[in-house]
């Protein structure tokens, strides 16, 4: 956050006189007013991608769900028990209505902005520097992501506690310049604040290191009883939080295994790539996409060792400008810090699709726009007045328009995955998701286009498993089971994938197959309902009425109102002969789901056997209505009309 040379001197700007200027609330309302109108088209946006895991789940919305928030692990995605309350009591406001989710993270963003504003006009005697980096951070299109999605609440929430407690700080620390006692009722209302951000999101647990720089910067020097300190507890908190947190992103979420095998080397090839990335994205916001290429990472490639020497050599000609001008250094080494839980040395899920995302750089680029802002007053300080002011309005009306036009990609998530595929062709993640938003919205033709891209890109059992329950919905078995197949040679343990290929191989009439499937299923997941309504649907096939009963039975104690298990233990009772307690399945299954035509057809050859012909005759034509091409229930509906005509035994 640092400005340059125009403010390197190393007295602080009294905080009664910094920032002068009349008017600082109609400052505040002009950016809410643009950052209002650059998002606006991500007002009218809906959900997408994992915004269903964050907001509030059914379980979790009683104050029973709120005490799991806080104290149970596992119960959110993440553990960021701030955040989620946040959704609880948005939940509690609007429901599912992503418009008012929408409002309040442009609210935060736009607050963020007036915050880093305040936080400027602490350092800066220049009247207008604060307000252009305030501006810079509200309308620059790398924001987007994290504003116009729904989950990354989590980066506008935290930053807005990250700003107060920034304020809180500079202010406990302002305290004792003369050398007065630090008033610790500030002291403590910072550090409240800071427990704040880290219980929305952990990458603010590099706030104590940022505050050093920032003191550093400040007046040239650190003093380990005065500055350091203070900040030893913020330090234990945030290593705690971030550990924990890794913790939580590889027992949870997942992420460990191949995608995450980089040596040490490796990593540090990963991170200077990664700083050069976002250094180029600020300065130059083009491309921007949700999900950038997944770089390949080698110590063997010679040409990725540039980055990080090029990180160093910047680091070394910053220092030695340092002698003159501190500004610049404390700015990238802000930038830089910041980004260190997303540099590559600690796992995040994310980089399983890309190494680099705009949400991961959200905190850290308030570093680099304040330097741009301190660069800008510098050059009005020289007498590049009326230019720069010109420049700083152009630069301004471009950044927001990019954003104006980014915020189109958020409308909904078919059209994210598909303005991610055309900058990004080689996303096997949007294709997959792409693929499995067509079908279901029943485009099951496009959507296996887009399952086959999906495991060629990336061959992995989930994406071979939704491409065979495509073509299993296209009517292509043979196909299906090829994808069941392979997507159970990738992860043998895959228990949806034995249940799909078991329904196939039942339909080929291989039952015993069908059988071991279903059954070793069932030994990886006990209470699959499917598995077992399935494997009852085998054993009834093989005349074991007496298993099938027992599987039928399992399945509705796990999944009571499943129409599917009621029909199929309604035929074990009637190959019984149990003849009304069939039909109150058949007629429990019909309440269940009323489209339901072979149980219609079930119900109504039950009620023959009863002599109840007429109530037969009304569920045959109920069935036909349903599947006019159902030839059973046209056959009896004949046989029945007949009788009613004949007056005759059917």
């Amino acid at each position: 956050m640092p400005p340059t040379a125009v403010a390197s001197s190393t007295v602080p700007v009294p905080p009664e006189r910094a920032g002068g200027g009349r008017g600082p609330a109609w400052g505040f309302a002009a950016i809410f007013l643009l950052t209002l109108l650059a998002y606006g088209p991500a007002l009218g946006g809906g959900f997408i991608w994992d915004d269903d895991r964050h907001v509030t789940k059914m379980a979790l919305q009683s104050l029973a769900g709120l005490r799991r928030i806080w104290f149970e692990v596992g119960a959110t995605q993440q553990y960021y028990p701030v955040l989620h309350t946040a959704f609880w009591v948005e939940h509690r406001l609007w429901g599912e209505a992503a418009l008012g989710y929408h409002l309040l993270n442009v609210f935060l963003h736009a607050t963020s902005a007036c915050l880093f504003v305040l936080v400027l006009r602490r350092f800066w005697a220049d009247r207008l520097a604060p307000w252009l980096g305030g501006l810079l951070f509200a309308l620059h299109p790398v924001g987007v992501e994290s504003v116009a999605w729904i989950s990354e609440q989590k980066n506008t929430l935290s930053t807005v506690f990250y700003l107060l407690a920034v304020l809180a700080y500079l202010r406990f620390d302002d305290a004792g310049r003369e050398g007065a006692r630090r008033p610790a009722a500030t002291y403590a209302l910072a550090t409240g604040l800071f427990l704040l951000a880290l219980l929305s999101k952990s990458v603010t647990a590099t706030l104590p290191a940022a505050l050093l720089v920032l003191i550093w910067w400040r007046r040239g020097r650190l003093g380990l009883k005065r500055d350091g300190a203070p900040l030893l507890p913020w330090l234990g908190l945030g290593v705690g939080m971030g550990l924990f947190t890794a913790w939580v992103e590889r027992t949870y979420i997942g992420a460990e295994g191949a995608p995450f095998n980089l040596s040490f080397l490796e990593r540090g090839l990963l991170a200077g790539r990664v700083i050069w990335f976002y250094l180029g994205k600020l300065v130059w916001p083009s491309n921007l996409v949700f999900i950038y290429p997944r770089w390949q990472v080698s110590a063997a490639a010679a040409g990725q060792y540039l980055y990080p020497a090029g990180v160093l050599i910047l680091l070394g000609l910053l220092g030695w400008q340092a002698r003159r001008a501190r500004g610049p250094l404390a700015a990238f080494l802000f930038f830089a810090g910041t980004l260190v839980p997303a540099l590559g040395f600690v796992n995040v899920y994310p980089f399983v699709y890309s190494y680099v995302a705009d949400h991961f750089q959200y905190l850290a680029s308030l570093g680099i726009l304040a330097l741009a802002a301190g660069a800008w007053a510098e050059a009005r300080g020289r007498g590049w007045g009326t230019p720069a002011r010109y420049g700083a309005a152009a630069v301004l009306l471009l950044l927001g328009g990019l954003t104006w036009r980014q915020c189109h990609d958020y409308r909904d998530a078919e059209t994210l995955y598909r303005r991610t595929l055309a900058k990004n062709p080689d996303c096997w993640m949007a294709e997959v998701n792409l693929g499995k938003i067509l079908h279901e919205s029943g485009r099951t033709p496009e959507a296996i286009a887009h399952y086959e891209a999906g495991a060629r890109l990336h061959p992995q059992a989930k994406s071979y498993y939704d491409w065979g329950n495509a073509l299993q919905d296209a009517g292509r078995m043979e196909e299906a089971q090829a994808r069941y197949e392979a997507a159970l040679r990738l992860e043998p343990n895959y228990a949806d994938a034995h249940v799909n290929l078991a329904l196939i191989l039942a339909g080929q009439n291989q039952l015993a197959a069908a059988a071991q499937h279903d059954e070793l299923a069932l030994r990886l997941l006990p209470n699959l309902a499917e598995a077992h309504n399935n494997l009852g649907n085998v054993y009834f096939r093989q005349r074991r009425l007496a298993e099938a009963q027992a599987e039928f039975e399992t399945a509705l104690r796990l999944r009571p109102a499943y129409a599917k298990a009621r029909n199929g233990l309604g035929g074990v009772l009637f190959r019984s002969n149990q003849f009304p307690a069939a039909a109150e399945q058949f007629a429990a299954a019909i309440r269940i789901d009323p489209t339901y035509a072979e149980a219609h057809l079930n119900l109504a050859v039950a009620l023959v056997r009863m002599q109840r012909v007429p109530e037969a005759v009304a569920e045959c034509e109920a069935a036909l209505r349903l599947r006019p091409n159902l030839a059973p229930a046209r056959n009896l509906l004949r046989q029945l009309q007949q009788w009613e005509r004949n007056h005759g035994a059917p």
